[in-house]
């Protein structure tokens, strides 16, 4: 298997935390706690809009834009700061990324106007990526046979904590109003912070390479391993689809046919904390070597649910239904995902898991921008027919892997 470019060995001296077969539990489940409270982040903002788009006279598609630039700065997180992961030593860097994001969540709790909100989303996406720095940091702990279904742990918490942070958000900004969910989630920050920095072992650097040619190496992989690309793809357009629903969703709850509050918004959200048990499943898939049969049902299962979200928008039980079917189907493929890309080269986690995350999170920030906008234009029904078409892309080019490896095998049989 093809290792990374200009791939060197790590500090002689430092510590580094090697896979164990009896990894503690407690440590398993603060990561995946971790995991879930930094992602949040990126969250908080989706059932505010509406809110949002009162206080400070916006439309509903320049609202949107809160939602697609901290997806964007996730983006950026991806592209330049977890590759850092391979090159510093883990627990110092992760301190100091929550440190920024709680300065950054503590300005848009105190932002005066849109634009200042806007730039402090930015920075604080481009932090929250400790989440995805923790996610390769339990891999590096797991044992071989279950690195999938620890990883998938970790990634349970992950995904709990993007479907709770919309509850948390809208019952909050109901009792205390909407600059508290920033000022909280600082203070959240900064106790994790301490928490991780005192918890954490020490972990190592993998390669000793300049800065520069850590973030070079990040696109070698790209070109050495043409699977990462290929699951960031799918993942993009299932992420696309993900964001385009729960970007719009409370636009329709908020709007003439249901009325819901905030707060209704919020206990509507917790319907798709169910698909998050599919997380440890989908682990235990990968293991078993059902990665691609499970990938590909996972994509219609999220074309399935659109349909069942547009035969259903005046009855909130087939919404929710597709709500769950959704999370189930995007939580199924990422974890697929990243149990394939952390085979490609156990020396390059964080790049592997920098490359694919960036990729996926541009269609999802593509997807949050063109729900916004499909809604406006479209309503209701144009945003299930984007959603629908997203998996259904990303289905159609599963096929042409299936048809490369049955090539593949005649020629090795001829």
């Amino acid at each position: 298997m093809p290792q990374s470019p200009d791939l060197r060995t790590p500090r002689q001296g430092a510590t580094s935390a090697e896979p164990a077969p009896g990894v503690p539990g407690r440590l398993i489940a603060l990561l995946a706690v971790a995991a879930g409270m930094t992602v949040a982040n990126l969250y908080y903002a989706q059932p505010l809009l509406s809110s949002l788009r009162e206080v400070f006279h916006t439309s509903t598609a320049a609202a949107g834009w809160l939602i697609t630039l901290t997806q964007v700065g996730y983006v950026i997180g991806m592209l330049f700061l977890v590759p850092l992961g391979d090159r510093l030593e883990k627990r110092g860097l992760i301190t100091a990324l929550l440190t920024i994001t709680t300065v950054a969540l503590v300005t848009a709790g105190l932002a005066p106007n849109f634009p200042v909100l806007l730039i402090a989303s930015l920075v604080s996406g481009a932090t929250s990526v400790v989440a995805q720095i923790l996610v390769p940091f339990a891999a590096s702990l797991a044992p071989d046979h279950s690195r999938g279904r620890i990883v998938g742990r970790v990634m349970s918490g992950l995904l709990t904590g993007i479907l709770l942070s919309r509850t948390l958000s809208s019952l909050v900004s109901d009792v205390a109003g909407w600059r508290v969910v920033y000022l909280g989630s600082a203070v959240l920050m900064a106790v994790l912070a301490v928490t991780l920095r005192s918890a954490l072992p020490r972990h190592a650097p993998t390669t000793t390479i300049p800065y520069v040619r850590v973030l070079h190496s990040t696109l070698q992989l790209v070109r050495t391993h043409p699977a990462l690309l290929r699951r960031g793809l799918y993942q993009a357009a299932m992420f696309g689809a993900f964001s385009a629903f729960w970007t719009t969703v409370s636009y329709l709850l908020t709007g003439p046919g249901f009325h819901y509050s905030a707060i209704g918004v919020g206990v509507f959200a917790l319907v798709g904390a169910a698909g998050a048990g599919v997380a440890p499943l989908a682990g235990r898939w990968a293991d078993r070597k059902l990665t691609r049969p499970m990938t590909g049902a996972a994509f219609a299962l999220a074309s399935l649910a659109f349909a069942v979200a547009g035969f259903g928008r005046h009855h909130i039980v087939l919404i929710a239904l597709a709500a769950i079917l959704l999370d189930m189907a995007v939580q199924a493929t990422l974890i697929l995902g990243q149990h394939t890309i952390y085979q490609l080269d156990p020396h390059a986690r964080a790049r592997l898991n920098s490359a694919f995350i960036a990729t996926f999170f541009l269609g999802g920030a593509l997807g949050s921008q063109l729900g916004s906008l499909t809604y406006h234009s479209g309503g209701w029904t144009a945003v299930t027919a984007l959603g629908a078409a997203l998996p259904v892309l990303a289905l159609l080019y599963w096929l042409t892997e299936h048809r490369k490896e049955h090539r593949s095998h005649a020629r090795d049989a001829a």
